[in-house]
């Protein structure tokens, strides 16, 4: 009964609209926000983390499995993925044209606040938080492969083992990174509704609990010493100063660290609607246009305020981190940023022969009831 009730929850519960007549179901639309929110959280922490063990340990926390959560919920999404023409479309018009965009606008932003006019654009080498879209179009086009393959997990993450071990790796497009988070991606797409509705069931969530709580403690010890750059997977693992040989173990560990606080997360996200439940479908505006405020926090030293860094301030910074990207899914922020973000380009491409076909049908059918 509690795992038939959780499964109403995904498939059957309450449904916002996204889309125009398509219905997004509650969960995964609250998946969506409060992933974003714990991005931008730990973004606006960054700082704090200098001086604060507690921050520091939230810090941790967070870094080992938000962006996985990310790469899992977008591989979820990615199933139906065949290299249909109507699907390779939005590809182009929802990740290749908002990453030339927006790395064209990011360079421009850091030319002018850091006073750099010959700080090159390049659309080889992501900046920032763009690497998310040069690996989703990188991860999307491989999909229908690892949809055809009998072990697609143990496959993506032994690449991304053996990636994690090679120090030139890197090349265009952030590659090594894009890589080492391919598994998440990965076991996205292998994802059923009923794995999520086992997940939510009151057995799993009080499970959830003493483990989210022990990976705050656990980080909380390691503060001091532990480096976070083991959750950026950002080069490999010699990089961190150990043997590249760390990485056979180090990559499936901090695999399973994800996924396990992947899962505590997924477990507490409410089935129903809430107030907060349709900014997820504008979670992609935020994830994009909040990294200009990040920035400027660093560029013009906003955190040299010594407040900021007190318990009080901490929370502040916490609060407006929440606030700040709430407003940026909303819907006045998308309707301005729609054209660049989310562009129809119905220009750029020929129409599908069905349409046309309808069309033509159309206009004979005109015709001839003119010409009667």
């Amino acid at each position: 009964m509690e795992r038939q009730a959780a499964a109403r929850g995904i498939s059957g519960g309450t449904r916002t609209t996204g889309a125009p007549g398509k219905a997004r179901e509650s969960y995964f639309d609250n998946v969506k926000f409060l992933t974003i929110v714990l991005v931008a959280c730990g973004h606006a922490w960054e700082p704090l983390t200098y001086g604060s063990r507690a921050v520091t340990a939230l810090y941790l926390t967070v870094y080992a499995f938000h962006m996985p959560a990310f790469a899992l919920v977008s591989g979820y999404f990615s199933r139906s993925f065949d290299m249909a023409p109507g699907r390779l479309k939005r590809l182009v018009t929802g990740v290749v044209v908002p990453y030339v965009v927006f790395e064209v606008a990011y360079t421009l932003f850091y030319r002018w606040a850091q006073d750099d006019p010959g700080y090159p654009i390049s659309l080889l080498d992501p900046w920032y938080l763009m690497w998310f879209l040069a690996a989703l179009f990188v991860w999307r086009l491989s999909t229908p492969l690892w949809l055809q393959m009998r072990h697609p997990v143990p496959v993506s993450l032994a690449l991304a083992t053996a990636v994690s071990m090679m120090p030139d790796a890197g090349g265009d497009l952030a590659l090594q990174r894009v890589i080492q988070f391919l598994p998440f991606f990965v076991v996205g797409l292998v994802l059923r509704p009923e794995h999520f509705a086992r997940l939510r069931t009151w057995r799993v969530r009080g499970a959830a609990v003493p483990v989210a709580l022990g990976a705050v403690v656990a980080a909380y010890w390691a503060a001091p010493w532990f480096d976070a750059g083991w959750f950026y997977h950002r080069g490999s693992v010699e990089g961190r100063g150990v043997s590249a040989w760390v990485g056979v173990a180090a990559t499936p560990a901090l695999f399973a660290l994800a996924l396990l606080l992947t899962a505590c997360f997924l477990a507490w996200v409410p089935g129903r609607g809430l107030r907060f439940t349709a900014l997820g479908t504008g979670t992609i505006y935020a994830y994009l246009l909040h990294g200009f405020v990040i920035k400027s926090a660093r560029f013009w030293d906003w955190y040299d305020h010594p407040w900021l860094h007190s318990p009080a301030g901490e929370l502040a910074v916490t609060a407006t981190a929440v606030t700040g990207i709430t407003l940026l899914c909303a819907n006045p922020v998308r309707r301005v940023f729609r054209y660049v973000v989310e562009p129809r380009m119905d220009w750029a491409f020929r129409r599908a022969e069905p349409q046309r076909e309808a069309e033509r049908t159309a206009e004979r059918a005109k015709v001839t009831a003119g010409g009667g």
